[in-house]
């Protein structure tokens, strides 16, 4: 006779050490504040000192546990010296959450821009925010949970790598190679370092952010002619909440999830699905 399901313990974190690059933007705080609400200890990682304390300080105020976790995603040297710093305040990492990320304006084709005018810098940087960001952070700390032989890592992916969107042709092409680096990754770790360590990402729709705000919502609050194009393509007719990607970053983390390792989860209100008529 098995033991009976408790609910409770498949999706708990408790004694799990997180850590989430990108941890002081508005999706990796949401997710931060999920793990550890679901018990995770968790480290805020970034290069805004001042912002991941603040995060962190929000956590415990909430009654979890967290430390900022200051370095730079794209610095080699800077992450192993914040994993050398969270092993000797913690001792492990079992969870890597890489929401590092974003574009920039000039690695898009919109207006008088037109694909001949994009530079080979502008194209390096927004690989390099998005792509880079991700694998380096998963040298650094996915080392520890290969050692270990245990963790998860989530990478965060996109609407633009399944469905190229107009304008952002530089950070669609980073995040389409997230995918394929997610599973990729997942297989190598499985075959070499046990079924205990797994890879995969979440592919947020759109969530209003630091980023993107203006180009979705006017002044007014009322939706930008892109704004309102991505909601009338978007079978729920919103843009997403933050917090709406909680319980799928908590599952993927969990003992729930312990046979799954190299998907992509949409969280996008059907968007992915939809193609217009």
């Amino acid at each position: 006779m098995t033991a009976p399901i408790n609910p409770n313990a498949l999706f708990s974190l408790a004694g799990r050490v997180a850590v989430v690059t990108g941890g002081t933007g508005v999706l990796g705080g949401a997710m931060a504040r999920g793990l550890a609400a679901a018990g995770a200890k968790v480290a805020i990682l970034g290069r805004r000192t001042e912002r991941a304390a603040e995060v962190a300080a929000s956590i415990e105020e909430a009654g979890g546990v967290a430390m900022p976790l200051p370095a730079d995603a794209l610095d080699k040297p800077s992450l192993e010296a914040a994993r050398t710093a969270l092993l000797a305040q913690w001792g492990t990492v079992d969870i890597l959450i890489n929401a590092a990320g974003g574009t920039v304006p000039e690695a898009t084709v919109v207006g008088e821009r037109t694909f001949f005018d994009l530079t080979q810098e502008a194209w390096d940087k927004v690989v390099a925010l998005n792509l880079t960001a991700t694998l380096l952070p998963s040298q650094v700390f996915g080392k520890v949970m290969a050692d270990n032989g245990f963790g998860s890592i989530i990478n965060i992916s996109s609407m633009s790598a399944q469905k190229p969107l107009t304008r952002v042709l530089g950070y669609g092409a980073a995040k389409a190679a997230i995918d394929n680096y997610t599973k990729w990754l997942a297989v190598e770790f499985a075959n070499k370092y046990g079924q205990g360590v797994r890879v995969n990402a979440i592919a947020p729709g759109f969530f209003l952010g630091e980023q993107n705000r203006a180009l979705l919502v006017n002044e007014d609050g009322s939706l930008t002619a892109r704004g309102k194009l991505i909601i009338d393509h978007t079978p729920m007719g919103r843009f997403g909440d933050p917090e709406e990607l909680i319980g799928t970053a908590i599952w993927l983390c969990s003992d729930a999830a312990r046979f799954v390792t190299g998907i992509v989860v949409p969280v996008d209100g059907g968007f992915m699905a939809f193609n217009g008529v």
